[in-house]
């Protein structure tokens, strides 16, 4: 449909609205997170393989005709992708584009900051499962936990905020470390984003047991503090739920997928770094729209393949229900 500014609004069958674009810019990683991919073998793509910076460009200018206004840039890990600044800068120079962030593992992020900043990036998602250097190894397979800590710091230091800082737990393996978050969001003003771990990733042993739910969180949070978490924010359109401590000064996030699924608002599509559109993290169908932009095709043709592509959108992900069926591409193939 048509809004009376003569933007066309991007809506699926189940009538929600799409004006969230996630970029995959890289399949690459230089870690090997256990909920992610496997710790060995893993296949890149070719260079030839991914969208150029043009291309994006291009393409995110063609989104805005359809109501996109927000865009989160991700990988794999994208700061392996080189020079990624200068995409940064075309993207926001982008009019209607009104939200640009970048979800990055931060181990590149102490040199790239400046310039990303400089480019016009203000909001960061770093990935950081775990307070302790030991048990960080062991989630990501990496001996990198300094190298992150560098970059959260650099990154607070030229200000950027919000800072966020995504957390997957898993039963068993980090969620004693719990406490040790609350403590963290209540003496430093970031925003500490609780991610329920999904079965996406190859070899990652998922099971419903190994899921710890909000309300576990929320109650050993409180427990540990003695402070109560005061909700200031109910999703909406957003996937987590936001709360604070009356004495703290960050914030903490819940992003219940599998225990509380947001698919009944969810305002997303994504596109992966070989040019492959996804309208769900689970799709088991991508339009290839690299195909059509390499092919001559025009502007009208690639925007008429969005909108037919988000009029299919999938109902929801069906976590833990018979009918589930994994993605054949891990998350770093995807897009986080």
């Amino acid at each position: 449909m048509v809004r009376p500014d003569g933007i066309t609004e991007l809506r699926d069958s189940f009538g929600r609205v799409v004006n969230n674009l996630r970029i995959s810019v890289t399949d690459r990683c230089n870690f090997r997170c256990r909920y992610c991919m496997p710790e060995e073998g893993m296949q890149w793509m070719n260079k030839s393989e991914l969208l150029t910076f043009e291309e994006l460009a291009r393409f995110v200018q063609l989104c805005t005709r359809l109501g996109i206004s927000k865009i989160r840039l991700t990988g794999g890990e994208p700061l392996m992708r080189k020079e990624l600044h200068l995409l940064v800068e075309k993207i926001s120079r982008i009019e209607g584009i009104k939200d640009l962030g970048l979800t990055t593992n931060g181990y590149f992020l102490a040199e790239q900051a400046i310039p990303l900043f400089k480019a016009g990036l203000r909001r960061l998602n770093i990935s950081l499962d775990s307070l302790d250097a030991a048990k960080f190894n062991s989630m990501t397979r990496r001996n990198y936990y300094g190298r992150v800590w560098e970059g959260i710091e650099a990154a607070e230091a030229i200000g950027f905020a919000p800072l966020k800082l995504n957390v997957v737990l898993i039963r068993g393996i980090n969620d004693d470390e719990i406490p040790r978050f609350a403590t963290l969001v209540r003496t430093k003003p970031f925003i500490v984003r609780f991610i329920e771990f999904m079965p996406i990733g190859s070899h990652d042993e998922w099971t419903i047991e190994k899921v710890v739910p909000t309300h576990e969180i929320v109650e050993t949070m409180e427990r540990s503090t003695g402070r109560k978490l005061t909700p200031v924010g109910k999703r909406g359109h957003q996937p987590a739920d936001r709360y604070v401590f009356d004495d703290g000064v960050g914030e903490v996030g819940f992003i219940s997928s599998v225990s509380e699924p947001f698919c009944d608002h969810c305002n997303r599509i994504r596109i992966t770094a070989d040019g492959k559109l996804r309208t769900c993290l689970f799709s088991l169908v991508e339009t290839d729209l690299k195909a059509l932009m390499r092919g001559g095709a025009g502007d009208d043709e690639i925007c008429d393949a969005v909108v037919q592509a988000v009029r299919k959108k999938e109902e929801g992900h069906r976590i833990n229900r018979p009918e589930f069926v994994r993605p054949a591409r891990t998350m770093s193939q995807i897009g986080g």
